[in-house]
């Protein structure tokens, strides 16, 4: 878990679960009983792990204090920044929630402690591993070629790259 009470005033929390989702709708549903917190369910195959979505989700919630957010909601703003372009319906295209077995990525801002503990009732089995990235999917799904992501070092540093990119397109 990252936290920081620091510039940001707020906490982060990062979790990896595998699933078996047959109504998203009801899945949204259920996360509003977390009504004093923001929580952001994303498919885990497209995060380049811990540190892409922890990256993005500072560089989302920094967004909003300089207004210059592309979201009028911190969690698509968080799956925006994290695909690392700008189009919202290619964001979630890329790294939304569907039904059936998912491995999902679960961001938590401002929640209680023991939040990712709750949220096994509604997503299954805990697993941190699936926030591991998987460099030949990533590269398909964000079209990397291997020379793009050598040169910057690995697919995560790529794709916090494209995070911080966005800043200039503003």
């Amino acid at each position: 878990m990252f936290e920081n009470s620091g510039e940001l005033g707020c906490n982060i929390q990062v979790a990896g679960f595998k699933s078996h989702i047959t109504n998203i709708g009801q899945v949204m549903a259920d996360l509003k009983q977390f009504d004093n917190c923001m929580i952001q369910l994303m498919d885990a195959e497209g995060i380049a792990g811990r540190e892409h979505a922890i990256h993005a989700t500072i560089h989302a919630i920094n967004t909003f204090s300089r207004k210059e957010n592309i979201a009028n909601d911190l969690g698509i703003e968080i799956c925006v920044r994290m695909s690392g372009q700008r189009q919202i319906s290619q964001a979630l295209k890329t790294l939304g929630i569907k039904n059936g077995d998912v491995t999902v990525c679960v961001i938590a801002v401002d929640c209680k402690a023991d939040v990712m503990d709750k949220l096994t009732d509604i997503l299954d089995e805990r697993d941190d591993k699936v926030l591991e990235p998987d460099e030949d999917k990533l590269k398909n799904m964000y079209h990397i070629s291997d020379i793009e992501a050598e040169t910057a070092g690995s697919i995560t540093k790529l794709l916090m790259e494209k995070t911080a990119l966005l800043i200039l397109e503003t």
